[in-house]
Formats: C-alpha cells, structure tokens, sequence
C-alpha cells in the first residue's frame, strides 16, 4: 500500500506551473494529494497530473482572521486524510502547513523554500515576516532551501539549524524539462509568426517572463530600455507576465513607460512561453530576490543567454562573462550598460550562449531531479521501492 503524501501551495497555479509533472511522477510511488486554494487551475491540475486535489483556500497576504480559519480547515484536514508526509511550497502555504502538521503529529512535515518576501521587506513587516518564517522551519521536520544561496541566508539570519537544511540536487524546486524547452522545428516556426506579429523580424529582443512587479526589478528594466531605445532604432522589449497591482505595484512612471514606448510588446501570462522566448537574443531577470529562478533555467534551455542581477539563485545558474552577464540589483545604470554591450557587441550573444544549454541538460535535467527528490522522500520515509511502479 503506498504512502500518502500531501503537496501543498497557496494558490493553485503553483502546483500546476512549479511543480508540473513532478506530482504525477511521485504518484507512482506514493498516493499523492495536492492541496490548494479554488481556481480553476486545480480542476487542471487533478485532470494533467493524475491525483486527486483539494480546495483549501489561503490568502497570500498577512490577514490574521482568514489565516486562522485556513489553520482550522488544514487542520481538520489533516486529521482526515492521515498523511505520511505532508510537503509544503510558498510562505503562506508553508506557515499553515507546518504549523497544522505539526499540532496533529504529520510525522514527515517538508518545506521547501523557493524565495523569501522578508528579504525586500522593511520595518514591522519584515519582523513578522522573520517570525512566520522562524515558526515553519520550527515545525517542520526538514527544510528545502531550493538555493544555496538561500541556504546561506537562512543561516545567517538564525531562522533554523544546518542539520534541517538541504538543497536537493544542485537547486531549483523541479528541475527543467530539456526536450520541452527547446528550439524545435515547431518552436521556431511559431516564433517567426510571432515575430511578424509584433514587428520583431530582423530587431533585437529583450525578454522578460515572470510577474510585472516591483520586486522583479520591472521599474529598472523600463527605465534601461527606455533610454536605449532612444539610442537605437531597431530594439524591442517583450514583457510577458501579469500585473499584481494589489501586492506589489510598478511606479507610474513604469506604467507611462509602458504605455508611451512603442518599442515595448506586453502580453499576459502565457501557458507556453518558449515561443516568446525564441523570439529573443537575450533574457533579462533584473529582480531583487528569488529562490531559484525557473525562467532563467528555462531561456537557458532553450540557448539563450540571460542578463541577472547578483542574488542567490541567479548567480548559480548564470556565471558572468561566461553564459551571461550579472549586473547588481536596483542599479539601472549597470542594467542599461549591460544591455548597451549586448546590442553594441555583435558576437556577444553568440559567445554567451555557446554551450549554455548543455550545462542545463546535465546539472538541472527534470528527470534527474526527480530521482533526487524521490530518494529523499524515501529515505525520509524509511520505504525502499525496489519494484517498479505498476504501468
């Protein structure tokens, strides 16, 4: 009879963005579940995956009576399915998580950390937010930097002891699927429409995917592209990725930016970034915090050299002058000047992106990190798996 094992994240589309494909390689081992907030990603979720989901909703902001009731529901939860082990991803979903495990005796309680909000935060919230973070690792019984970078900072900020940290692998929460992210025949083709779509054909593109926010270093990025694009005549910007106005807003200044540059392509979140990022000659990830950084894999994957700022995560994947460049965070002057060297300097996108893919495929292959993860579960769990899940 397989083990149960809880996979539990603040909203949904983490579950079926981060983690996909993982759950449904893990359910062949051990009956999984995926706990999540309503949407209509879930349902997907259930469907791709091939386990069984459950609607429990948290917020994702500090909101004490909602959190509550989202403690009492986890709790009640938990003492009905009785999982073996219960694995948490996000801040909110971890807090609530580890803290209803560990008040119901869940006897392996997991928690990777893919980033940390406290890390931009200032004043009274950034010491709630130590709190919070200081409590889950307290409660559960291993933590998952999915950096060593992040690693560090979790050290040094005393929120738990070395002996319950471990990067699994070398980084990142799932790995990266090499034959999907790649420039395929198809890929390259939906590209080039693409290209003609938006006037790309013969430009240099920037690219950024991820959440329009401030903490993605968005305001930065504007501001560089604005002052290049006046500068030079046959460059663009292609930005995908949603706005999250009620948590972490651009300035206004951003938002003319945006509207006011026509050198500058906006489109929403897309299930399938690769042909977005075919369109581009270099990927651009100016943030200011993250744990290990997927899209930066994923460009990466696909042959693309990438511009980073130099925080955990992103300078473990992207070594500078070597398969990209590393700029400082908040600093629009050296965004500018290292975006300036790319357009300036010819081969420098060739140079940098010779052999990047390789690397990816033999440190950050999905599959490989899945066997990673799945000898930790089973070590942790003390079941040796020596048939073959059943086809």
């Amino acid at each position: 009879m397989k083990k149960k094992l809880l996979r539990v994240t603040t909203v949904p589309i983490s579950l079926k963005i981060l983690l996909k494909d993982q759950l449904k390689f893990m359910n062949q081992y051990y009956e999984v579940v995926g706990v999540s907030s309503e949407g209509r990603e879930l349902e997907e979720v259930s469907r791709d995956e091939r386990i069984r989901t459950i609607e429990l909703n948290m917020s994702r902001d500090i909101t004490p009576l909602k959190d509550i009731i989202s403690l009492t529901k986890m709790i009640l939860l938990l003492l009905k399915e009785k999982p073996d082990i219960i694995h948490t991803h996000t801040p909110k979903a971890g807090i609530i998580g580890m803290l209803a495990s560990w008040l119901t005796r869940v006897p392996h309680r997991l928690h990777t950390v893919a980033g940390l909000p406290v890390m931009e935060a200032k004043g009274p919230r950034k010491i709630i937010l130590l709190l919070v973070e200081k409590l889950t690792y307290f409660c559960a019984t291993k933590v998952y930097p999915n950096s060593y970078g992040l690693q560090e900072y979790i050290l040094e900020n005393n929120l738990t002891d070395r002996e319950k940290l471990k990067v699994i692998g070398n980084g990142s929460s799932n790995g990266i699927d090499t034959v999907y992210f790649d420039k395929t025949e198809e890929v390259i083709n939906k590209s080039n429409e693409l290209k003609r779509k938006y006037d790309l054909t013969d430009k240099f593109v920037f690219c950024f995917v991820g959440r329009v926010v401030k903490d993605k270093g968005i305001n930065e990025l504007l501001d560089s592209f604005n002052r290049l694009s006046k500068e030079f005549s046959n460059i663009k910007l292609l930005i995908v990725g949603k706005f999250e106005e009620e948590l972490n807003p651009i300035s206004k200044e951003s938002h003319n930016i945006l509207q006011k540059n026509k050198d500058i392509v906006h489109v929403n979140f897309q299930n399938d970034i690769r042909v977005y990022l075919a369109c581009s000659n270099c990927f651009v990830l100016p943030t200011y915090r993250e744990g290990f950084p997927n899209v930066v894999l994923q460009a990466s994957s696909m042959g693309i050299s990438s511009i980073v700022t130099n925080i955990n995560g992103c300078n473990e994947i992207i070594k500078d002058n070597y398969n990209g460049l590393i700029v400082e965070p908040k600093d629009s002057t050296k965004l500018y000047t290292a975006m300036k060297r790319y357009i300036e300097e010819k081969k420098l996108s060739l140079k940098l992106s010779t052999n990047i893919r390789d690397e990816i495929v033999k440190k950050y292959n999905r599959k490989i990190f899945y066997q990673y993860l799945l000898e930790e579960y089973n070590g942790i769990s003390r079941v040796l798996h020596t048939k073959q899940p059943n086809k």
